[in-house]
């Protein structure tokens, strides 16, 4: 029996989920890159990006190909590339609405022009407490 198209997208967005393996396919939208570069712009062990790299290309995402001792990563095509800019669209979005949401809060939190602080306190003297 196969699995439910909703369990598959789930198992794809699950493989997308790594750090090494978004900051890979981002660096991939611009073209094949070998290991060596790949290692270079990621601070990471070669055998962890190596297992990444695997688990991209066993799911089909990525392909690799060899030029000597050089082996090169692509992405397989440019749906993934076109993914990226969505969820990059999606981020910006959610982020805009969030820091709006962030500024309105802060402006609501300030005393207006005619309020005054609420209590004064003196060094040496309690507080004087406002009834609300």
């Amino acid at each position: 029996m196969q699995a439910p198209l909703y369990q598959v997208k789930a198992e794809f967005f699950r493989m997308l989920g790594h750090p090494v393996r978004i900051r890979v396919l981002e660096l991939l939208q611009n073209g094949p890159i070998s290991v060596r570069d790949l290692l270079i712009d990621i601070d990471i062990e070669p055998s962890n990006l190596s297992q990444q790299l695997a688990v991209l290309r066993r799911s089909g995402i990525v392909v690799s190909t060899r030029e000597g001792a050089t082996v090169n990563y692509a992405l397989a095509g440019g749906d993934v590339a076109e993914l990226l800019r969505a969820a990059r669209r999606i981020l910006t979005e959610l982020l805009t609405g969030q820091s709006a949401l962030l500024a309105e809060l802060q402006d609501s939190e300030l005393p207006g022009p005619d309020e005054g602080p609420e209590h004064t306190e003196r060094p040496g003297q309690p507080a004087a407490h406002v009834r609300h």
